[in-house]
């Protein structure tokens, strides 16, 4: 990868965005335009919500706890509670990309 490894991962997760979330949160579901699911833990439930569409494509916000980010790879990072950088380095092995420990 080229560039700064978050924004390369943050790409490549985006243009297979409803699979990668599956796979970070297997009890989510899709609900019109937007992936729901309880928390970051990972519960049923409709408290977090991921952007599917738009603009604001990869946005999340678990209302319930009163956190958000803007991407996929700030999401990995917050659930499975790492820097953003071992997140995007995790989230490279999911999808299947190399990805090197750059800053």
């Amino acid at each position: 990868m080229t560039g700064n490894v978050i924004q390369d991962v943050n790409r490549a997760a985006l243009a297979r965005l409803p699979g990668v979330l599956a796979r970070i949160l297997p009890r989510g579901r899709v609900v019109g335009a937007q992936f729901r699911v309880g928390s970051l833990e990972g519960e049923p439930g409709d408290s977090l919500a991921v952007a599917l569409t738009g603009d604001r494509r990869g946005a999340w916000c678990d209302f319930a706890a009163g956190c958000r980010g803007g991407d996929p790879v700030s999401l990995a990072a917050a659930v499975w509670r790492v820097r953003q950088l071992e997140a995007a380095q995790r989230l490279a092995a999911m999808i299947g990309m190399e990805a090197r420990n750059e800053r």
